[in-house]
């Protein structure tokens, strides 16, 4: 019929799809309970109960990491017996699908996350697997896992980051010499490694994170005064680079993070644009909302813009050094219900789905598992079970779904699956 959406879904038996309860995260960068946010808002919608005013939002969780636990809604109880994870051990060639089971094994590969951001999150990266397995064995206190963490964020908000290192090392002691006098590093220096700019940056960057947390912060407060004084004249006031630095000051004051500003580059993501980070890439997020998939971990190495635990020296010998800015990715369209976000990673990509007033949409079908957050709206899927805004459901592999609109506006869904090149 003319009011049916183009797509290719609908579902089979019953218990294909669950409903969860999901997890807030509620680190200290996240944003006011008493100031509206995606996180906030979804979550207490997803577990039914009120917003806690007297605690920041910074993440929702959905999959089956054990420091988010998802739990099956039918059950309504914390017990792991009616957790995610143990519903998806228990039932892995009908949840996962066989591609997907031989492939990743009895876990969901994948973790779906809302970020709301008020302040930036630390300097960090994620660890490749060899050095995730021997993170985990040294530390399991602060590397829960073995796994490795390549990830994605898609803006929902105007979403600002720093993400992977400038193209030229030499630019960041010309721009910044307070950087300059941190590392003793001369100009000629930087000239005799000009074949080889990897090399350059990571000679900087390592000179600079490893530097004495006395002389970081007396160089530091060099740089503000300088900025604060040219910004007092009407000079440097349109810089970017400078006023974040004087940002990421006013949030951690004295930090070594705030040269970061000068060396990592700074990017402002529109709704709708996403970038994704690899194993050993170094990043920062800053400020706005997204939504975040990634490799099922939660294994973060920080040395910045944190009041957490620092390995410096690891972060610094783990990073890759590449340079340059990052990919932008806008999605590609797959129908006219459905734009989809696929990295280079074989665990995860994401879906946009949209359906409008009195439609129906036919979702694509994976061989693997997914996972669904209802953004907005209201409908069924499969007419049994019943969505609406903060709603999450996982879905098997290989299920057909029908999506039906019963809402006066749009509905609008995100969905994390297997990225499709893996089938």
């Amino acid at each position: 019929p003319s009011s049916s959406c183009s797509v290719y879904y609908i579902i089979m038996k019953r218990g294909a799809l669950v409903q969860l309860k999901c997890a807030i995260q509620h680190y200290d960068w996240g944003v006011s309970g008493q100031t509206p946010s995606a996180v906030a808002e979804l979550g207490s919608l997803n577990r039914e109960e009120k917003i806690d005013e007297e605690k920041p939002h910074a993440e929702l969780w959905m999959g089956t990491h054990l420091s988010g636990l998802n739990v099956i809604k039918e059950t309504d109880s914390s017990d792991s017996s009616s957790s995610l994870k143990q519903h998806v051990e228990a039932n892995a060639k009908e949840t996962l699908g066989e591609k997907c089971l031989k492939r990743f094994g009895n876990d969901l590969p994948f973790l779906l996350k809302v970020l709301s951001v008020a302040k930036a999150l630390s300097i960090q990266a994620h660890p490749d697997k060899q050095l995730a397995e021997k993170l985990h064995e040294e530390k399991p206190h602060m590397y829960k896992d073995a796994n490795h963490k390549p990830e994605m964020a898609l803006a929902v908000t105007e979403f600002e980051a720093m993400s992977g290192f400038i193209s030229e090392p030499k630019e960041a002691l010309e721009k910044c010499p307070e950087l300059k006098l941190l590392t003793g590093i001369r100009l000629e220096e930087m000239d005799a490694m000009k074949e080889d700019k990897k090399a350059q940056m990571k000679y900087l960057f390592t000179k600079v994170m490893l530097a004495e947390k006395e002389e970081v912060a007396k160089h530091v407060r060099a740089l503000v005064k300088r900025l604060k004084e040219a910004e007092g004249k009407g000079g440097n006031g349109d810089d970017e680079r400078d006023r974040l630095a004087l940002r990421l000051n006013g949030q951690y004051p004295d930090d070594v993070g705030v040269m970061c500003a000068y060396l990592l580059n700074y990017i402002k993501l529109q709704p709708g644009e996403a970038v994704y980070m690899a194993a050993n890439e170094p990043h920062a997020y800053l400020d706005g909302e997204c939504v975040e998939v990634m490799a099922t971990s939660d294994n973060v190495v920080r040395a910045g813009l944190t009041p957490k635990a620092r390995d410096t020296e690891i972060l610094c010998d783990m990073l890759t050094y590449k340079l340059g800015k990052p990919e932008v990715l806008t999605g590609d369209v797959i129908d006219k219900n459905t734009k989809r976000y696929s990295p280079p990673f074989d665990e995860f990509e994401l879906e946009v789905i949209s359906c409008s007033k009195n439609e129906t949409a036919e979702l694509t079908v994976s061989q693997g598992p997914s996972i669904l957050l209802v953004k907005n709206g209201k409908g069924t899927l499969n007419d049994d079970v019943r969505i609406e805004k903060g709603s999450v459901v996982f879905a098997n592999a290989n299920e057909k779904m029908t999506l039906t609109n019963s809402d006066d506006g749009e509905v609008s869904i995100y969905r994390a699956q297997v990225n499709t090149r893996v089938f």
